[in-house]
């Protein structure tokens, strides 16, 4: 499984979190979760943090879906 890459997460002026993948918003966070958040980022890897709390990761299927006849062309 590759490592998760291309997040980036914003800090607003009222404690919400911006989580943005690609450019993209993944997700927004206020309150307590957005200081859950900070702190479960700042002691691990962020990109890995990141992909997991917008729930944009791989699940470990992907080769069988993608071998499925449905999905070949």
């Amino acid at each position: 499984m590759s490592r998760p890459s291309g997040f980036e997460y914003m800090v607003l002026g009222d404690g919400t979190v911006r989580i943005t993948h690609a450019g993209r918003v993944a997700g927004t966070l206020r309150g307590a979760r957005a200081q859950e958040f900070v702190e479960e980022v700042s002691r691990g890897d962020a990109q890995l943090v990141m992909a997991r709390w917008t729930g944009n990761y791989k699940h470990g299927n992907e080769r069988t879906a993608r071998n499925h006849p449905r999905n070949r062309r």
